[in-house]
């Protein structure tokens, strides 16, 4: 599943594209919105809370999407050919000079725009907020805090605590924490990791490529998450990597047993 920086590009992406222009075509290709014409309303602007988006339309309406796995949102000219199969197509808004289509997105829904909440009301503080402060970083280490006997893991990719990681910072932030995924959340400064993982989100939000060494070279870019083959970026040694998460939520991850303390599988 994305990360938070990925969902937050293409928030801006698409708000650049359509903010501020009036809709000649806003069609759905889902049962459900079949029905729904976007067309003549004019875009107000594109903004993401974790990895939600929300695009906000005249008439106060709001069309809220997810990627998961496998969503992606496409930018074209007016008229250009799409990069993506036409049947994986679920949303196209269109004005006279520029396309967006949504690919696989997942959990279309229009609501008014006084009622986003909603749908993302239930979420954690989001790493991202442009207006981040003292008192959203204090809510979601104390929410991180409130569970102390939690994997570490576990509830870094609740978004209920914080909004915008997923399973790649999950790893590398508890690599950069020195400690396995495994460890209690008691183990670790709750402060400490939410700053983290803000400072991880915002140097690769405007980017598409994701950094959390600070080098951006191929095989560079991560301390152990998928380096199974290279080993540990600091050390060298030899990684282990394992599932963590019940059932759909299981997600492989990686760590370093010679960087990182802390219990883990076949420890």
């Amino acid at each position: 599943m994305p990360e938070g920086d990925t969902v937050f590009l293409a928030g801006k992406v698409l708000d650049k594209a359509l903010a501020g222009k009036t809709l000649v075509r806003g069609e759905f290709r889902v049962p459900r919105l079949a029905t729904a014409d976007l067309a003549g309303r004019e875009v107000l602007g594109v903004g993401t809370v974790g990895k939600h988006l929300l695009t906000r339309f005249s008439g106060d309406l709001t069309l809220h999407s997810h990627l998961r796995m496998d969503g992606k949102w496409a930018v074209y000219p007016a008229g250009a050919r799409w990069r993506h199969p036409a049947h994986h197509a679920r949303v196209v808004l269109a004005a006279e000079d520029v396309q967006a289509v949504g690919f696989r997105v997942h959990d279309l829904e229009l609501v008014p725009t006084d009622e986003e909440d909603r749908l993302v009301g239930h979420l954690g503080p989001d790493l991202l907020d442009p207006q981040w402060t003292d008192e959203l970083a204090e809510r979601a280490a104390g929410a991180l805090a409130a569970d102390p006997d939690r994997e570490l893991g576990d509830a870094l990719l609740d978004q209920r605590i914080m909004a915008g990681i997923g399973n790649m910072y999950k790893v590398e932030m508890c690599f950069l924490l020195g400690v396995t995924p495994w460890t209690p959340v008691s183990e670790v400064d709750p402060a400490k990791a939410v700053a983290l993982g803000r400072k991880l989100l915002k140097a690769n939000a405007w980017r598409t490529s994701q950094t959390t060494t600070g080098d951006l070279r191929r095989g560079r870019e991560h301390w152990v998450y998928e380096r199974t083959k290279q080993g540990c970026f600091r050390c060298g040694g030899r990684l282990q990597v394992a599932s963590q998460g019940a059932g759909h939520q299981a997600r492989p991850t990686w760590f370093c047993p010679k960087c990182q303390s802390g219990p883990a599988p076949g420890r």
